[in-house]
């Protein structure tokens, strides 16, 4: 597995309910923890991660895959809802991912 990124520790700061919003699903930590993602692999291949609405979609290279913030059958908590999402478009685009409580590595 290669080292994608660090995790943004100010990230957490944007957690309901300390960060008023309104999506439910904790968007502006999403992006803040998505926001490293968007890098480059030291063999050179691309990594991007965005949110639109409910739907993240993470790209490694030329494989891509999309999941989804599902508040009502996997968690309320925005933390459980991104990395089930996560995990939901890495295993849709053939990668893995894995998650640590700092750093976020890839294989693909």
């Amino acid at each position: 597995m290669t080292k994608l990124c660090d995790i943004n520790p100010a990230a957490k700061d944007k957690l309901p309910p300390t960060f008023a919003e309104k999506s439910n699903i904790g968007s502006h930590y999403v992006d803040a923890f998505v926001k490293p993602m968007n890098t480059t692999l030291p063999d050179g291949t691309r990594v991007g991660c965005k949110r639109k609405g409910l739907k993240i979609t993470l790209t490694v290279g030329t494989k891509k895959g999309e999941g989804l913030m599902r508040r009502l059958t996997v968690s309320k908590d925005p933390l459980v809802m991104l990395q089930s999402a996560l995990q939901e478009a890495a295993g849709k685009a053939g990668v893995e991912l894995k998650v640590t409580d700092t750093e976020i590595f890839v294989a693909a």
